[in-house]
Order: structure tokens, then C-alpha cells, then sequence
């Protein structure tokens, strides 16, 4: 019996798997209350909240990648948010691989983002989820502590290195 059998597959399978990481944006949209913009995905069934993410275009710089996604996921542009902070380097999770070999045409093994702390200067009336193609049917604001229970299981790991980079920016 080899040494790997025993442990777990899900890590075995997923150090194996060449595939790259997509590359993306995550944004964490704080209010003045510290409370952190979170969207229902329309996609799926239930309750599966998240903060707004999406893919970085060729030759767009990460930045301009997030101001995008903010945009086409909330409705918000530039003037409505100021940037607090962003991750120094990339955060990588993997997505399980019922959803791997489907998402992005199998293409990605996961997906690695920059992520991006901005304060919300708006109102709420702001917020418009139908200007592009919409990825959300509801939004709300949640604690920052609520955040890992909110996501699926297989992002948690990484809401946990995204709440702990920003978690200073909430009052």
C-alpha cells in the first residue's frame, strides 16, 4: 500500500492535476459600517452568496480587471468606490472536479485572484444587477465574520485569507 492512499483523494487528485489557474479578479465591497457587498448567484439553486469575482481579460492589468467586474456584476461604476487595499500576491483555490471538467470548458483546475478592498461612496439605490448579463438575483450586506459560512465549501479556504487580508479595514 502506498504512502498516498491514505490520505485524502481530494488533495491527492488536485496536486496531480497540471492544469492551470484561471486568472481573476475577487472584490471586497465594504460600507461605511464595515459590512461587506454580497450577491446570490442566479445560476444555482439556493442560497450561494458570494462577493463579486470574474476573470481577467488578456493584456488587462488586475485593476482595470476588477473595476470592470465591479461594474458588470453590481452596476457600480469608478466614482462610487475608492480603493483600500489589494492582495500582494495571488489566492488560488481549486474547484471540485465535478465542476472543473465543466467549467471553462475544462480548461482550469481553479482558479488564482487578485483581490481588492473598496469602500463603498454610494447609496444603496446605486447598486443595479441588470446592466450586463447578471450574475447575481439578490444582493445584501453582511458581517465580515459571516463571510466564510456564506460561500461554498470548496471557496472557504480561501474567504478565510481574504477576510484575514481585510479584516483590519472594517470598523
Amino acid at each position: 500500500m502506498s504512502k498516498t492512499r491514505g490520505k485524502d483523494k481530494k488533495a491527492s487528485a488536485s496536486s496531480e492535476d497540471a492544469r492551470p489557474y484561471r486568472p481573476c479578479v475577487g472584490l471586497m465591497l465594504l460600507n461605511g459600517r464595515g459590512e461587506v457587498f454580497v450577491g446570490n448567484r442566479r445560476d444555482i439553486p439556493g442560497e450561494h452568496w458570494q462577493m463579486p469575482q470574474g476573470g481577467v481579460d488578456k493584456g488587462e492589468r488586475p485593476g482595470d480587471a476588477a473595476l470592470r467586474e465591479l461594474y458588470e456584476e453590481t452596476g457600480l461604476s469608478p466614482d462610487k468606490v475608492a480603493l483600500l487595499r489589494k492582495t500582494k500576491g495571488w489566492l488560488r483555490y481549486d474547484l471540485p472536479p465535478e465542476y472543473s471538467r465543466k467549467a471553462f470548458k475544462g480548461k482550469y483546475r481553479g482558479q488564482k485572484q487578485k483581490w481588492f478592498a473598496f469602500r463603498f461612496l454610494g447609496q444603496d439605490s446605486d447598486v443595479d444587477l441588470t446592466l450586463h448579463h447578471p450574475e447575481f438575483e439578490a444582493w445584501r450586506w453582511a458581517p465580515m465574520d459571516s463571510l466564510v459560512a456564506l460561500t461554498v465549501d470548496f471557496k472557504r479556504d480561501l474567504y478565510r485569507k481574504v477576510v484575514a487580508a481585510f479584516r483590519d479595514l472594517a470598523p
